[in-house]
């Protein structure tokens, strides 16, 4: 990949705390101009390894190189060129609208005139032209995410850090929030951003899978999912408790998950296939039909973590 196609390059990266490893050896590579998703529980190394990159944090090893510049080293100057907004709503509360875009443009130095018309162009372009005199305070969650990403992009920025941006919001503002991302893209800047929704994820370029500090995954998501091609099973039976108890106990069985009537059940490829499932469960005269599905994301995340267990993820939400 030519170094000009390379927004974001990491090698080594890694920072402890104590005798606690947050990150951990990690490798990065991001294109210009896609949409690069961390996924990953929380505790995962998703919020920290973004403050590094963004030069906020600096790495206990590792080299990092952002838009052309040594990471912490030349940090004060990648900071005009980044954008940078977290879960947590952090404008002024007892500003409006328009003063909230006001500050940020004075926090970037943007001359007034062509601030003035910038702030006007964000009004505009994120449906705040009749909220433009409401306190932010006031507005609900998803016009308050609207406007910290209105006001984190208010300079232009090649480079956006988005950090759980939508995990605070309604299934609807969170399928605004992604359209908006991908017009970004489409005009030239590189997004890097951080979810557990399994959804979020799907709609990245490119996607990495974080556990406990590690990087245990990198691709497509097509990419991702197709090398569990044949690994995943669903099994139909009217017993999936029973099932599900006789499957954990099957060598080569990873995760059995029940939906429902069903069961989907991921499998170590090179040491069990789809009639060892079978005669496990005829074995124990549990009745069942078994398939071949699809892969999925969290399939993906279950096996490169060999953790069933994902309470920290949301559920995937319909039509989001």
């Amino acid at each position: 990949m030519a170094e000009n196609e390379t927004a974001i390059r990491a090698r080594g990266l890694s920072k402890h705390f104590g005798s606690l490893k947050a990150v951990d050896d990690v490798d990065l590579t991001v294109r210009r101009r896609q949409v690069y998703g961390f996924l990953g529980p929380n505790g995962s190394g998703k919020s920290t390894s973004i403050r590094m990159l963004c030069g906020l944090l600096i790495p206990t090893a590792g080299e990092i190189e952002v838009l052309g510049l040594s990471i912490p080293e030349q940090a004060e100057e990648l900071r005009q060129h980044i954008g940078y907004m977290t879960q947590q709503f952090s404008l002024f509360a007892d500003l409006t609208v328009r003063e909230n875009l006001e500050f940020l443009a004075a926090v970037q130095n943007i001359p007034s005139k062509q601030a003035r018309e910038r702030v006007a162009e964000l009004l505009a372009e994120y449906h705040f032209d009749e909220r433009a005199d409401q306190l932010a305070g006031t507005m609900s969650g998803g016009q308050k995410q609207r406007l910290a990403l209105a006001g984190a992009i208010i300079h232009k920025p090649e480079l956006l850090f988005l950090d759980e941006p939508t995990s605070a919001v309604d299934p609807e503002s969170r399928r605004d929030f992604w359209e908006k991302l991908f017009e970004l893209t489409e005009a030239g800047t590189t997004i890097l951003v951080s979810t557990h929704y399994m959804d979020e994820a799907e709609r990245c370029h490119r996607l990495a899978i974080l556990d406990r500090g590690r990087l245990v995954a990198d691709g497509s998501p097509a990419e991702l999912t197709g090398d569990l091609d044949g690994r995943t099973l669903l099994v139909e039976t009217e017993n999936p408790h029973r099932a599900k108890q006789i499957l954990v106990q099957v060598p080569g069985v990873i995760s059995a998950a029940q939906i429902g009537n069903s069961l989907r059940v991921l499998v170590d490829g090179e040491r069990i296939r789809q009639q060892d499932i079978e005669e496990a469960l005829s074995a124990e005269e549990v009745r069942a039909e078994v398939a071949p599905v699809t892969p999925s994301l969290e399939d993906v995340f279950v096996a490169v973590t060999h953790q069933p267990e994902k309470s920290d993820f949301a559920p995937q939400e319909s039509g989001a």
